[in-house]
């Protein structure tokens, strides 16, 4: 069986997985929605098999859509790859940079790549930013060249480049209580109304393990979905939290003070992380060799 697909219909199939609808697709391509449709009924037809199934509003891809899915990442990484190969032969850096982000790194990241693309300004970034468990789903699905966390999944093949210090610290309103205290022992921290993030959180993740090991239990009075609520939500006197220390620096402290817990900070790491067996490209290679010099982690702010 020869199968006749396009790297175009390649293209739109992943467009539309990831987009969700034909119609979010077209408009990410500039296409009109019939265009995507029938595209889609060409590769579905030059595979013999149907690609998906209308499920609601949402399309949801059948096993031969999936295996197809899975080819056009392949093929199409391998281009892109070969395009930027030949490119950096030619004394280039030019290609695109595909990062998976989590939450808090979102504050420090766009200073990182602000300095590299002004280095190097022919290379394109798309960055993707999630919760801690979303950017592991990117990840088994290889959908970027590195995802940026502070704690990686320990059961996937990855190769780790810690690159930058993430201390979690402990904070409440500038008008609490305990602003003023010398120290404050973490069993009175943990009785203090507490808002966390939500599950699948890094910062969650890494406050909850430091608690086991601890043997601590908090007093969790509201769980809240982001960073930025919780700030607010801390500096309107609604309960304590901890929060990465780049949160604070990027997205501003007024208004919060920081408490001298005991135990605290929490220490971790930034890492780029990359599938152990997956080539790097020479832009995602560049990348790498850029956070390895300390000089360009020189971030304002942090």
């Amino acid at each position: 069986m020869t199968i006749r697909a396009t790297t175009r219909q390649l293209q739109i199939l992943l467009a539309v997985h990831e987009a969700g609808s034909v119609g979010a697709a077209a408009e990410a391509l500039h296409l009109t929605q019939p265009t995507v449709s029938m595209q889609l009924k060409k590769l579905s037809d030059a595979l013999g098999l149907p690609l998906y199934h209308q499920v609601g509003r949402r399309l949801q891809l059948t096993d031969a859509g999936e295996r197809a899915l899975l080819t056009a990442r392949e093929v199409l990484a391998s281009l892109e790859s070969l395009e930027m190969d030949l490119a950096a032969q030619q004394g280039l850096k030019s290609g695109t940079l595909r990062l998976g982000v989590v939450t808090t790194a979102k504050y420090f990241i766009p200073h990182l790549l602000g300095d590299f693309c002004e280095r190097y300004p022919h290379i394109d970034i798309e960055f993707k930013v999630g919760n801690r468990q979303q950017v592991i789903d990117r990840l088994s699905e290889g959908r970027d060249d590195f995802y940026v966390f502070s704690h990686p999944p320990k059961d996937a093949p990855l190769t780790l480049h810690p690159f930058l210090d993430n201390p979690l610290v402990a904070i409440a309103a500038e008008d609490h209580p305990w602003a003023k205290k010398p120290r404050i022992s973490l069993a009175e921290f943990a009785k203090a109304p507490f808002l966390i993030r939500e599950h699948g959180s890094g910062t969650r993740y890494a406050l909850e393990r430091f608690l086991r090991r601890e043997g601590v239990k908090l007093n969790v009075r509201m769980t809240v979905e982001s960073n930025e609520a919780i700030r607010h939500s801390v500096m309107s006197g609604l309960g304590v939290s901890v929060l990465s220390t780049h949160t604070l620096a990027f997205g501003g402290d007024a208004g919060l003070a920081l408490l001298p817990v005991e135990g605290l900070p929490i220490r971790s790491q930034w890492s780029l992380a990359h599938h152990k067996g997956k080539p790097l490209s020479p832009v995602a290679r560049t990348f790498l060799e850029w956070t390895q010099h300390k000089e360009n982690l020189q971030l304002e702010g942090a």
